[in-house]
């Protein structure tokens, strides 16, 4: 090859090249993790954050029943409420429901933020 350079794969470490395409927001963001651990060879941080980074994966499935359920509750207040309305109820009886049903929101309320939280890192 004139005027170029040809490195013999035996004297490389690493052999095997991995290519990428990202946005130039991730490009940004890449630059700017390197900044933070004051590095500029691109390479090695990619290669340290895929071999040593971790990826977190939570599995909402549980929590997306809960919300299913939460809502079936929900539905089911209104029906009371409706049929409250029309035939009549004691008010205690609905005030009854309406703190059972934020009593279940609360707390599921809360959980889905912080793993929104989570999520978002």
């Amino acid at each position: 090859m004139e005027g170029g350079f040809i490195i013999s794969q035996k004297k490389r470490k690493r052999s095997i090249s991995i290519q990428f395409y990202v946005t130039e927001d991730e490009h940004e963001a890449i630059q700017q993790r390197m900044e933070e651990v004051g590095t500029n060879n691109m390479s090695a941080f990619i290669r340290k954050q895929a071999l040593n980074g971790y990826v977190l994966h939570v599995d909402l499935s549980p929590v997306q029943e809960l919300v299913t359920l939460q809502r079936y509750c929900s539905n089911n207040l209104n029906q009371v409420a409706i049929h409250a309305n029309t035939y009549g109820i004691q008010p205690q009886e609905i005030n009854a429901l309406q703190k059972d049903y934020e009593a279940l929101w609360e707390p599921l309320s809360d959980l889905l933020k912080q793993l929104a939280k989570i999520t978002a890192l």
